[in-house]
């Protein structure tokens, strides 16, 4: 049983709502409104509630008097409950039930786990739009209890929630247009096709850091599950052949793709990613959330038309035939090296020399903290001046200040050196200038 102390340390929403809106912590002036709460109400005299409330991280557990929240949150529609204590759905359904106009409801990081929400008491939804469930760790049960009972549900966030599958539903959410459901543990294309089957208008779905590792349904049967998707994030997933990004097209309204981070790309360079991917994805007008104008895709298209050239006949995708037949064959681009190019320098710190092979796309701050690891140097710091051998008895030394310029700016050759001096900690104060 527990003690009155017990029972005191137990947070409301009501009282945390008295004691964030209470008159005596605002001045009083113009645009102030100030309410009378119930006879014997807690909440007293107070400031008129705006209609966004943000009650994060207050402790709170239980809702309180249902008379107060329904007299002072008549007009509320955004409601923040994160980083809360609640784990009663019948608490929560206290306070929902008594704010009738709510559109947006944020229960992220409150410990619902394990805790099952009966349909009976889910009928105190109907208005929400926006529902925000992150690292809630809620059931797919209860999930479905909401979307079943919340008809105008739009869009639902269920990060950091552990799923590793998906639960379907008996019931479609046909209102549901965006579903971020971002850092789970979803691997199999197989479970996020049911997010097509439960929630048919679908248009946003952000798969971001999940290791999803293939899109692996044939052309009518992403139709069929995603007539209206139009955007999908699949940042740090697991993919990693073309086929899956080919299959992107069978989604009949796509416009945006997100792709970044997967394996598939690792092997090219930044623009090589883009244009690759930009070249098999005809319809995208913005990819990795920029506009893609007709000349980058026009340029994209030749790039992959030439990446392609000395693929056997049998490994050519579809794609590039469409090329093809709308550029031509076009002749491979002469042969350039755009591996990243180095050069070997003798390093000079006092009597030490070593011999470093430098990489010429790097910045003059990464090539300090470098030769800092490379010559184990504790000093305070240090400070680089190159040397051009050829012309260091007409030009000397040159400092290399500007910790964000590129090495190859200095035009820098095999046998050039780099001298390292430390730097001494300055302990002078203003009158010793």
């Amino acid at each position: 049983m527990e003690s009155p102390s017990d029972e005191e340390e137990v947070r409301t929403f009501v009282q945390v709502l008295s004691e964030k809106y209470n008159p005596e912590n605002f001045p009083y002036g113009q645009g102030v409104v100030v309410m009378s709460g119930p006879p014997g109400s807690p909440v007293k005299d107070r400031l008129y509630l705006p209609s966004i409330l943000v009650l994060s991280d207050s402790g709170i557990r239980k809702a309180g008097d249902r008379s107060d929240i329904a007299t002072f949150c008549n007009h509320v529609v955004e409601l923040d409950l994160s980083h809360n204590q609640l784990n009663d759905w019948a608490e929560i359904c206290d306070i929902v039930s008594n704010i009738p106009h709510l559109d947006f409801l944020n229960l992220s990081m409150n410990p619902l786990s394990g805790i099952e929400l009966e349909p009976s008491m889910a009928e105190v939804f109907p208005r929400v739009r926006q529902l925000v469930l992150i690292n809630t760790h809620i059931s797919w049960d209860t999930v479905h209890t909401l979307t079943q009972h919340t008809p105008e549900l739009e869009e639902l966030f269920l990060c950091l929630n552990g799923y590793n599958t998906v639960s379907e539903s008996q019931t479609s959410c046909p209102s549901l247009r965006l579903l971020q459901i971002t850092d789970n543990q979803l691997q199999e294309w197989a479970e996020v096709r049911k997010f097509g089957q439960m929630y048919p208008s679908l248009k946003t779905l952000v798969l971001a850091n999940n290791s999803v590792d293939s899109v692996g349904d044939t052309h009518d049967t992403l139709q069929w599950l995603f007539p209206n998707l139009r955007s999908i994030n699949l940042n740090n997933s697991g993919l990693r052949k073309w086929e899956d990004i080919e299959r992107l097209n069978f989604f009949p309204k796509l416009e945006e793709v997100k792709a970044k981070g997967i394996p598939l790309l690792e092997p090219y360079s930044t623009h090589e990613r883009r244009s690759l991917l930009l070249a098999q994805l005809p319809s995208v007008v913005l990819l990795n959330g920029s506009s893609v104008t007709h000349g980058e895709r026009e340029d994209a298209e030749r790039l992959f038309i030439r990446y392609c050239h000395d693929h056997p006949e049998q490994q050519l995708p579809e794609r590039y035939h469409i090329l093809v037949a709308k550029y031509g064959e076009l002749a491979p681009l002469a042969v350039v090296d755009l591996s990243p190019r180095s050069t070997m320098v003798d390093v000079r710190l006092g009597e030490r020399v070593e011999a470093v092979s430098l990489r010429l796309e790097q910045t003059v701050g990464d090539l300090k903290k470098h030769l800092r690891a490379l010559l184990q140097v504790t000093a305070y710091g240090i400070r680089l001046f190159y040397i051009n051998r050829e012309m260091s008895s007409i030009l000397g030394p040159e400092e290399m200040k500007l910790g964000s310029r590129a090495l190859h700016s200095y035009s820098i050759r095999d046998g050039d050196e780099i001298l390292v001096v430390p730097k001494v900690k300055s302990h002078c104060s203003s009158s010793d200038l």
